[in-house]
């Protein structure tokens, strides 16, 4: 994989806000593209096939899954959710992409990490369970059963925040961008990702007598 190139893992209990934030960092940084995961779910509100998820029938996608084309899949609230394995391919075979941003949840986080070590997980908090439930509830597109199904998986989805390597509370929403845009400036900064300039320079450096 190029130096250049990240793998960044946004998850987050449902409501958290981890879509709205992944579609600002991307108004920023427009050199990241956006992992177009596959989905059993019916399409929700403005969603389209193909820009927001691939919509395909359980059938699909369980013979995707006999066919090892999936980085990471997962069950999450009751229906299937995975990353094509051509998502990152196409991404990286770009040269002017710089990275991929996966909205996914813990799960797909722990497969994505066990077969790429270098991806940099991202883990959303909201500012309390209270305004969780108002987010949930304000969205109008779940029913009454949905939107308690979710909230009762909130708690088994922040038990997992161990996994990743930042936590960000997502209570103002630019704030909550600036610092998501820092991780990313942050982590393409690190040694391991620019230690060939330090190198190219050493090698076109005066050896000393």
């Amino acid at each position: 994989m190029r130096s250049d190139f990240l793998l960044l893992m946004l998850a987050s209990p449902s409501g958290a806000g981890k879509t709205t934030l992944t579609h600002k960092l991307r108004e920023r940084h427009r050199e990241l593209a956006f992992s177009v995961s596959h989905t059993t779910r019916a399409p929700r509100g403005t969603e389209v096939d193909g820009r927001d998820y691939h919509f395909v029938d359980r059938k699909t996608f369980a013979q995707m899954v006999k066919h090892h084309e999936f980085l990471e899949w997962a069950e999450v609230h009751g229906n299937l959710y995975g990353t094509s394995k051509k998502e990152l391919k196409s991404a990286e075979d770009v040269p002017a992409c710089g990275g991929l941003i996966f909205d996914i949840d813990y799960q797909g986080a722990r497969q994505i990490r066990a077969k790429v070590h270098e991806a940099i997980g991202v883990f959303v908090l909201p500012p309390s369970m209270e305004i969780l439930e108002k987010r949930l509830r304000g969205r109008s597109t779940d029913t009454e059963a949905v939107v308690e199904k979710r909230l009762q998986a909130a708690r088994l989805e922040i038990d997992h925040y161990s996994l990743f390597d930042y936590i960000l509370v997502n209570d103002d929403l630019t704030a909550a961008v600036d610092t998501l845009a820092a991780i990313v400036l942050a982590e393409r900064s690190k040694r391991t990702r620019k230690a060939h300039l330090a190198e190219a320079l050493l090698r076109t450096a005066p050896i000393p007598e």
